[in-house]
């Protein structure tokens, strides 16, 4: 199926028209950025006719790329100033890493998957992002040489955020991740305030892959799902 460059841009416009601003999606920062960043780039070939459509992609060995509601809504949750550094555990694709990096000055991402991590470097370099560090590594652990971190996003599930995570956050500062059992989950934004007191808000119900690593899963096992 051949799809020219002016059926993309169209593909993305409806895509914020009716999935992000037709929601809860109000941020103009954050719906300009949709309109931007070619979501196309980030998944298979074989998958363009549904590269903006209102449900998640799958990018091999499992994961998927997140359905663009719940990214806009984890990003607009955040309210990434220019000026911030941004922690990302999960780069699976890169596609949320380029929404990431338009906003914040910085962005330092985690796959534990080394294949996504280094193609996500390759689209990224491809499409001209400067302002992004990724590694192949356990982001359970974040990334303690670079923290702290102003925003943490992690899209990925565990039974709580891991503490090297809520360490590794500003204050004041926020983090959004999905938390419950490996079948089903709920989005939670923690805020952390000047004095370095925690407040948790229960967002909505959602359904994400799991986090694995020494502060989350392990590898799948059934008798550990609650």
């Amino acid at each position: 199926m051949n799809i020219r460059e002016d059926d993309f841009e169209y593909m993305r416009h409806s895509m914020v028209k009716e999935q992000l601003s037709g929601r809860d999606i109000k941020d103009k920062k954050v719906l300009d950025v949709f309109e931007k960043v070619p979501r196309h780039r980030f998944v298979d070939p074989k998958l363009y006719k549904d590269a903006y459509s209102d449900f998640p992609l799958p990018i091999g060995n499992g994961q998927t790329i997140s359905q663009p509601y719940m990214v806009a809504l984890m990003v607009q949750l955040l309210d990434i100033k220019a000026q911030d550094k941004l922690l990302e555990i999960g780069t699976g694709s890169g596609y949320e890493t380029a929404i990431l990096a338009e906003l914040a000055h910085k962005v330092f991402s985690i796959d534990r998957i080394d294949a996504f991590a280094e193609n996500a470097k390759k689209v990224l370099e491809e499409l001209g992002y400067k302002n992004i560090m990724i590694k192949t590594g356990d982001g359970t652990v974040g990334w303690n040489e670079f923290s702290p971190f102003d925003k943490i996003i992690v899209t990925a599930s565990w039974k709580e955020v891991p503490w090297p995570l809520i360490q590794q956050l500003q204050s004041p500062g926020k983090l959004v991740m999905p938390v419950g059992s490996r079948i089903s989950q709920m989005l939670l934004l923690v805020e952390k305030d000047a004095e370095g007191n925690i407040a948790e808000k229960e967002i909505c119900g959602c359904t994400f892959v799991p986090l694995i690593g020494k502060y989350g899963w392990e590898e799948y096992d059934g008798s550990k799902d609650t």
